[in-house]
């Protein structure tokens, strides 16, 4: 597992009321979303999208730079988050959090 960066985001699988987001697999699916599937006929996440589990919890990461280089597919993913009420988190905000 890679390790998070002050560049990223965090969608958890997490509602804001403490949850767990159904179906198990939504990071996946989430991510293959943004996939490319390569000459070798096999799939590769997108480097801004990824999924991850993180401290038990299934989550999706996304790259800052996707706002500024794909903002409607950041736009996407943020309004999935927000529609699921899911928690977003930021590394670099990590202080101002709880």
């Amino acid at each position: 597992m890679s390790e998070l960066t002050q560049n990223e985001l965090v969608i958890q699988g997490l509602t804001t009321s403490g949850r767990t987001f159904r179906p198990s697999d939504w990071a996946e699916r989430l991510s293959g979303v943004f996939s490319t599937y390569g000459e070798d006929h096999r799939m590769s996440y997108s480097p801004h999208v990824r999924p991850m589990t993180l401290n038990g919890v299934k989550c999706v990461v996304v790259n800052k730079a996707l706002q500024q280089e794909q903002p409607g597919a950041f736009s996407f993913l943020m309004g999935f988050a927000r529609e699921n009420d899911l928690q977003i988190l930021d590394p670099a905000n990590q202080d101002e959090q709880k």
